[in-house]
C-alpha cells in the first residue's frame, strides 16, 4: 500500500481527526504517562492549527496538520529508500512528492518541525482543502519493484482501518497487556471519560489524573 491506497481509504476530515483525537487519548490513559508518546494531539499546534502526531521512537513519525485551509499530513519511514537521507540523488527530497500542492499548504514543506538541514523529512506526503472531495498526493515516482517504498503502509494503518478493534490490536502487542474492547471503543468514540473506563484501560489510574491531559490533547467534555 503506497500513498495512493492511503489517500484513497482515508475518511472525510472531520472524521479523520476524530480518529487521532482517539488514539491521543488511548495512549494517554494506557500508558498513563504525562508526556506525548507514540500518538499525540495538540489542538494549539499553531494559530488556527491543530496537529496530529505519530513517533515511534525508532525514527519514524507522521504529522497530519489541521487547518481553516484543510490537512496537510506527512510520513516519514527511516528505512525507506525513498529517504532523502538514503540517497545523495535524492537529498532535496524524492521525485514527485510535493508534485501540486496547493499554495496554502507550501509553508509546510519548510517547516522547521518538519525538517532536517532545511528538507522536508518525508517519504510520503498528501492533503487535502477545504471543501474538497478527495485526498490527494503528487506523482510519485516510486522506485521498480517497491510498491511500498514510502512507508505509507505502515506509518497510517490505522488511521485507514479506522476502528477500535485494529487500534486494540495494535496497543495489546505495543504495551504488552489485555484491553477490554468496550472501554477501548467507548474512547474511541469519544464519550465522556469515567472512572470505570479509565480501570478497565489501566487499572489504579486516577480519572482526575488523566483528565487535565486529556483537555490538553483536545478530547471532548473534560
Amino acid at each position: 500500500m503506497t500513498i495512493y491506497d492511503v489517500t484513497r481509504a482515508l475518511p472525510d476530515i472531520e472524521t479523520l481527526r476524530d480518529r487521532c483525537r482517539a488514539m491521543a487519548a488511548l495512549e494517554l490513559v494506557i500508558s498513563g504517562e504525562e508526556d506525548d508518546g507514540y500518538f499525540a494531539y495538540d489542538p494549539k499546534w499553531g494559530p488556527g492549527e491543530e496537529a496530529a502526531l505519530m513517533d515511534n521512537g525508532s525514527g519514524d513519525d507522521y504529522a497530519i496538520v489541521f487547518t481553516p485551509d484543510g490537512v496537510f499530513g506527512h510520513g516519514f519511514d527511516h528505512e525507506s529508500v525513498m529517504s532523502p537521507w538514503a540517497d545523495t540523488d535524492h537529498e532535496d527530497g524524492w521525485p514527485g512528492l510535493t508534485d501540486g500542492i496547493p499554495e496554502a499548504f507550501r509553508p509546510y514543506l519548510t517547516e522547521p518541525a518538519f525538517c532536517v538541514d532545511g528538507v522536508l523529512n518525508a517519504t510520503a506526503v498528501f492533503w487535502r482543502e477545504t471543501g474538497d472531495t478527495q485526498w490527494r498526493a503528487g506523482k510519485v515516482e516510486f522506485p521498480e519493484g517497491r510498491p511500498d517504498a514510502d512507508g505509507a503502509d505502515y506509518l497510517f494503518e490505522l488511521l485507514v482501518a479506522g476502528t477500535p478493534e485494529a487500534y486494540r490490536d495494535f496497543a495489546e502487542d505495543y504495551y504488552e497487556t489485555d484491553l477490554p474492547l468496550e472501554a477501548v471503543r467507548h474512547v474511541w468514540s469519544l464519550l465522556p471519560l469515567t472512572q470505570a473506563v479509565v480501570d478497565a484501560l489501566n487499572p489504579g489510574l486516577p480519572l482526575e489524573a488523566v483528565t487535565p491531559r486529556l483537555a490538553r490533547a483536545g478530547y471532548p467534555g473534560v
